[in-house]
């Protein structure tokens, strides 16, 4: 067994312990038995190779082995605040974000925007992170930011942070400009678009538009190119 489990609370003395759906995933649907090995990870970079001890109903003990702790990246930190598209484009959307590295999404609150994202879906958006890490071998979580409007993501951008607003109007997007980037955070809009305002106050402060391809793309679309882009500046540990 090779599996991958989420640890909320670090392993203590070379001692971890599995609780609630990741436990019983563990002990029910994959049959654990005493002696396999698996990985735990705590979603901050650190993973800890491990071996079950005992399987309780709903939950597991484990010895650990030795901590890992990941190296540093390379790459822009990138924020995502995108505005949610409806129904499974959100996990699918959270799926591929994950793969790609993104550090942060953010549900943006936009006057055209189709799905609300209320405290149940951000719930489900991260435990679609924790899955989505599971499968893909990361070890630092993704973070669900809480909703944010245009206008309060422009008023918290930092001077030295590269703000980009994808519009199928504004230039190519230019690799250079996250190759060079410490931290970039990029604004998606809705399907049907920011409106004239949003897109005016974006600029005035210093938000680029990009465009990402020839046609116009749907939401979900939009923000994997730009993850997409970011991470292959990431390829490689940081020096």
């Amino acid at each position: 067994m090779s599996e991958r489990f989420f640890v909320t609370i670090p392993p203590v003395a070379g001692r971890a312990l599995l609780l609630g759906d990741e436990a019983r995933h563990l002990a029910r649907v994959l049959r654990a038995k005493v002696g396999d090995a698996v990985t735990l990870f705590d979603g901050h970079g650190r993973t800890w190779p491990a071996r079950v001890v005992t399987i309780g109903r709903s939950e597991v003990e484990f010895e650990t082995d030795e901590l890992v702790v990941e190296p540093p990246r390379c790459g822009p930190i990138l924020t995502l605040a995108v505005a949610l598209p409806k129904g499974e484009r959100q996990k699918w959307l959270v799926e591929k974000l994950t793969e790609l590295g993104v550090d942060r999404l953010v549900p943006l609150v936009t006057e055209r925007g189709v799905a609300e994202a209320t405290p149940s879906a951000i719930e489900r958006l991260e435990r679609g992170v924790i899955e989505a890490c599971k499968q893909c071998g990361r070890n630092r979580l993704m973070e669900i930011g809480e909703p944010t409007t245009v206008a309060a993501i422009i008023a918290e951008k930092p001077a030295a942070v590269i703000g980009l607003l994808a519009e199928p109007t504004g230039e190519p997007l230019a690799l250079a400009t996250l190759q060079n980037a410490p931290e970039v955070i990029a604004l998606v809009g809705p399907e049907g678009g920011f409106t004239d305002a949003e897109r005016t106050t974006a600029e005035a402060n210093g938000f680029h538009a990009v465009s990402l391809a020839p046609h116009v793309l749907r939401v979900e679309t939009a923000a994997v190119a730009i993850a997409a882009a970011a991470s292959l500046f990431r390829l490689t540990p940081a020096p």
